[in-house]
């Protein structure tokens, strides 16, 4: 089997839409593979990234590898005309992808010293690696473990806060940058650019209240109203603090935007690029949009163990519970066998999860059961690899992060 990820061709069919086919197909072809099974269809993939690139209309895309956390898949993607650039999540992780790559962003401040001092000492790294900063005791982190005049220009890059300030609401979205009015942006900006052994680079803001959170359904009409009024404000505010920064400095790149608001930053003109990553892999939380909905491409299967009913099949494993707010959208959906639900007592277990419903009863010992992560790139801390399924066939394997030994957060 090769290790090395297919090119991702733009694809003229669904068969994922079939489940009947669909499931049964990645069972047959990892039938001799033992569980927990991870598996990622190139097919899937393909048309995943190239529907993300579709809805940027020429926007360059920035891969969020917190998403993806495989090597290979993060090349593949890149390879595609109109994929520019990667946006870490750690910079330990930063450094290792720039041994490869040339323009990563780090979408959070850091405090790893380590990491700061092995960037600082390498002047190719540190032409690579743009670190993200909201206060300048970040920047005073940085003198702290090597000086100015004994290390690299350290390129930074400002964040803007993206989040929606309601009257009715209240703070809406996410807590990250305290740096939300232009007039902050503006003189965070003038005090970097002030600091010896900085360039400021570009500007990023994470509209998560819009990319994030779901808003197809007839009880979502209040999130969509949200979202429109989010759209509007931020139009607005992100155009006047990015109008400020560049009248005092020039920005190589303005990054906005997450795989569900694509569409809304691209009409931002501001922006130079859209991060995105969860679309390639399609995880099930981001089935519920009204304007796109990606493709299953990254799943796994886990095996019955035990019957400990007529109408419950017994997994073992399964309990890969997603980050964010303690709920059952946070749990793994099981996708086939069709018409099977996790116990409320139990839920998904850290070793076991049993399941009922009328499927469980032509269920038995070592058969495969199919489920889905809540979200994208965490599932890959679960797997050592993933399995790479084309047209019905194990056509290779791709080592995750964890699988090649790295353990970032």
């Amino acid at each position: 089997m090769s290790d090395r990820m297919p090119s991702l061709e733009r694809q003229k069919y669904a068969p994922w839409d079939d489940a009947h086919d669909w499931w049964p197909a990645l069972t047959a072809a990892t039938h001799e593979l033992d569980a927990p099974v991870g598996v990622i269809s190139v097919e899937a993939l393909a048309s995943n990234a190239h529907d993300l690139l579709d809805r940027a209309a020429g926007l360059p895309i920035r891969v969020a590898s917190k998403s993806v956390r495989v090597r290979g898949v993060l090349d593949a993607v890149l390879a595609l005309p109109g994929y520019s650039g990667i946006l870490a999540y750690s910079l330990d992780e930063a450094l290792w992808l720039a041994e490869d790559h040339d323009d990563i962003v780090l979408g959070y401040p850091t405090a790893d010293r380590g990491a700061l001092a092995r960037l600082a000492a390498d002047e190719r790294l540190a032409s690579r690696v743009t670190l993200m900063i909201d206060d300048l005791a970040q920047l005073d982190l940085v003198d702290a473990v090597v000086a100015p005049a004994k290390r690299a220009v350290i390129r930074v890059a400002i964040e803007l806060d993206m989040s929606y300030r309601s009257r009715v609401l209240g703070h809406v979205g996410v807590y990250r940058s305290p740096v939300h009015r232009p007039s902050a942006a503006e003189a965070l900006a003038e005090a970097v650019i002030a600091r010896r052994g900085f360039r400021l680079v570009g500007m990023m803001g994470y509209e998560a209240q819009i990319a994030g959170v779901t808003n197809a359904g007839p009880r979502k009409a209040a999130i969509r109203a949200m979202q429109r009024a989010s759209t509007r404000e931020l139009a607005e505010r992100r155009a006047e603090a990015v109008r400020r920064v560049r009248q005092i400095v020039e920005l190589e790149f303005v990054n906005g935007g997450g795989t569900g608001s694509i569409e809304s930053t691209h009409a931002d003109s501001s922006v130079t690029e859209v991060a995105a990553g969860s679309g390639l892999f399609g995880p099930h939380l981001f089935d519920h949009y009204t304007h796109f909905r990606p493709a299953p491409a990254a799943a796994f299967a886990l095996d019955v163990v035990r019957r400990p009913a007529d109408d419950i099949a017994t997994l073992l494993g399964g309990g890969w519970i997603a980050s964010g707010p303690p709920a059952a959208d946070r749990s793994p959906k099981v996708v086939w066998p069709e018409g099977l639900t996790m116990i409320a007592r139990e839920g998904a277990g850290e070793v076991q999860t049993p399941l009922r419903g009328a499927a469980a009863r032509e269920l038995a010992v070592g058969d495969r059961v199919w489920l889905r992560h809540t979200k994208a790139g965490e599932l890959s801390e679960h797997l050592a690899a993933f399995a790479l399924v084309e047209n019905g066939a194990l056509v290779g394997e791709l080592p995750t992060y964890r699988g090649e030994g790295k353990v970032f957060l």
